[in-house]
């Protein structure tokens, strides 16, 4: 998936409710096959802490908008996504 900048996505919540998130990274992990999203909601007011949301997601078609995501359920992975995380916030730090 080609990120843009400052590109959003759409995502429900168990009630069907749509909220709109931009997407922070995306990133692949070769020895899983698994594939990454961390998000932000796009409604953050300045000041408040920020949220962040993580997904391993799989393209479903041709369609590059149309994304399966699924909830990271295991340890591991979310230690592998913070690590990601921490070491993408240490680099835009410098």
């Amino acid at each position: 998936m080609a990120l843009e900048k400052e590109e959003r996505i759409i995502i429900p919540d168990e009630n069907g409710e749509e909220h709109l998130f931009e997407v922070l990274f995306t990133f692949d992990v070769e020895q899983t096959g698994h594939s990454y999203i961390a998000v932000i909601p796009a409604e953050q007011k300045e000041g408040d802490e920020v949220e962040v949301f993580a997904f391993r997601y799989e393209e479903k078609g041709n369609e590059e908008d149309d994304l399966a995501l699924f909830q990271i359920e295991s340890d591991d992975e979310w230690e592998m996504v913070e690590e990601m995380l921490n070491t993408l916030t240490d680099e835009d730090l410098t």
